[in-house]
């Protein structure tokens, strides 16, 4: 962290611009840790560009990159971001980092947290940083990643892994959904929402990279879930059945549980449980209600169902949540 005052509070994410790095993802560390403000309207992040020479960076589009700051900037990080580079070399044929790539990386100091976006994972993995580590990358690298880095332990299936010090992100679009998370992680829903509201984007993507693997498109004329789950986020403390939902969608309970999980990502019954721990979350983070009160709102139906279901996906109860979301 730098400056003093009001800046000395603010955490310093260092983005690494590689050669033939893809300008998408190299904004989206910017946009969206650079809209998240505290309630007094103060940035929360400074969010800061380096190469490993300071200097014009060729992209992948038909233009370079100014970048006023060298390796030396990563030193004084307290996250690092590692976007996605078409020209990485030794990295991607060899799982090898380059003198040069090693030696910047070296200036991270331990325990910064360090975050790569689709197919920067193998940054990371070429560094040792990924080792006896779950991670991910895109969906059409996964296969190659996993035999360039055995000792990973590759899941090709989701948008990001958080392992703690070390996230790593599907392809492309993935990173905002990464950060985005680091942000809900790092300042609670209510600013994770804010940025995405100001984004135009969801705050909270369901399903994983299987969505968006290749596969022949449907006909026009099938019918799809997506009004089913619409339907499912009004009324999420009520009483949900598969079957009505079908009917609703005039399908058999097969045809429409297959054809959810095809458009989702997750089946009907997981999908549910995760909007109904976000809302859990919401509720927790911006209301006084009782754990009770909580579960029954977001459609657990009891504090020992919410319970349940909350340290399954997050690791922590709802009231060790709310005192390190909600502080008294």
């Amino acid at each position: 962290m730098t400056g003093t005052g009001a800046e000395a509070a603010q955490h310093r994410v260092v983005v690494l611009a590689l050669p033939g790095l893809l300008p998408f993802e190299l904004g989206i560390p910017h946009r969206i840790f650079g809209r998240a403000r505290d309630a007094g309207g103060r940035p929360l992040y400074e969010i800061l560009t380096c190469g490993l020479d300071a200097g014009l960076v060729p992209t992948d589009a038909d233009f370079a990159v100014a970048v006023a700051h060298g390796p030396e900037l990563l030193a004084t990080a307290d996250t690092v971001v590692v976007p996605a580079s078409y020209e990485l070399g030794p990295v991607y044929e060899e799982g090898r980092l380059t003198p040069e790539l090693a030696a910047a990386l070296d200036l991270v100091r331990p325990g910064t947290r360090l975050l790569s976006i689709c197919t920067g994972s193998y940054v990371l993995a070429a560094a040792g940083r990924l080792d006896g580590r779950r991670a991910t990358t895109h969906w059409s690298s996964a296969a190659h990643f996993q035999r360039l880095f055995p000792a990973v332990e590759v899941d090709p299936d989701v948008l990001f892994i958080d392992d703690g010090d070390v996230l790593t992100s599907a392809g492309v679009a993935a990173g905002i959904d990464l950060c985005l998370h680091v942000v809900r992680r790092d300042h609670g829903a209510a600013v994770a929402n804010d940025v995405a509201r100001r984004t135009v984007v969801p705050p909270h993507r369901d399903g994983g990279q299987a969505q968006f693997v290749s596969r022949p498109l449907p006909s026009s004329a099938v019918a799809s879930t997506a009004g089913a789950r619409g339907r499912i986020l009004d009324r999420l403390h009520e009483p949900v059945r598969l079957s009505e939902l079908a009917r609703e969608e005039a399908m058999s309970v097969r045809t429409f549980t297959r054809r959810f999980r095809e458009e989702a990502g997750v089946s009907p019954g997981q999908w549910l449980v995760r909007q109904r721990v976000e809302r859990a979350r919401v509720l927790l983070e911006t209301t006084s209600l009782g754990v009770e009160a909580v579960a029954r709102e977001a459609g657990f139906g009891t504090a020992q169902s919410l319970r349940k279901h909350f340290h399954s996906a997050l690791g922590v109860t709802p009231t060790a949540y709310r005192r390190t979301f909600r502080p008294a």
